[in-house]
């Protein structure tokens, strides 16, 4: 997980059975619960499946070993999909990507295009009508998050954890204000995709 954290550019939170309900606690929005079945007790996993049941169904990755396929019986309800402990890094690398980034955005691409903007992500660009855009470091680690992240709203504090990093000590206030920046120098246009959801916090539609 150490090095899938990397490649993939993502946080992630362990845990064991006897720290789940701190961790579910700890104030942070998860995206994927990653699941080792091995010698998992019946009651953890009935807390997992009421944790994300109660958080829109976020999906859901098994690690199980051979022996345990035959008797293996995947969640009804939300995308779901099991890995063998035995997989390649590679493998498990590309099971991760799918289910949390499903569609077109799982391609790598140093370039995103949205109507009149292009982000280039290898070198932290961005330009409106081919015209660069002068936006701050973190201006543009929000925008980039939200375009590379459509049609998912996402909270101030998951933003917060995401763009400015978990020992982030700031309010909320900050992710408003760094998207009203955002929205003035990127014009009309594309500030339309960047949605106010309210009473949860900003979505980017597509």
């Amino acid at each position: 997980m150490r090095e899938l954290s990397h490649s993939l550019d993502i946080s992630v939170l362990l845990s064991t059975p006897d720290t789940f309900d701190q961790a579910i606690s700890s104030g942070h929005d998860f995206d994927l619960v990653l699941l080792d079945l091995a010698g998992l007790s019946s009651e953890t996993i009935n807390k997992v499946d009421a944790y994300v049941a109660g958080n829109s169904g976020i999906p859901r990755l098994f690690s199980v070993d051979e022996e345990q396929l035959p008797s293996l019986r995947m969640p009804v309800q939300g995308r779901s999909d099991l890995i063998l402990a035995t997989a390649s890094e590679a493998e498990f690398e590309v099971r991760l990507a799918l289910l949390l980034w499903p569609g077109e955005e799982t391609v790598p691409s140093d370039f995103v295009t949205i109507d009149n903007m292009t982000i280039n992500l290898a070198t932290y660009q961005v330009t409106i009508d081919g015209e660069p855009v002068d936006l701050t470091l973190m201006e543009y680690s929000l925008l980039s998050f939200l375009a590379t992240h459509p049609s998912r709203a996402y909270s101030r504090e998951a933003l917060l954890h995401r763009v400015w990093g978990f020992e982030y000590c700031g309010g909320t206030r900050t992710v408003d204000v760094h998207i009203r920046r955002v929205r003035s120098k990127v014009g009309p246009q594309v500030a339309s995709h960047i949605v106010t959801v309210r009473g949860v916090g900003y979505l980017f539609k597509l």
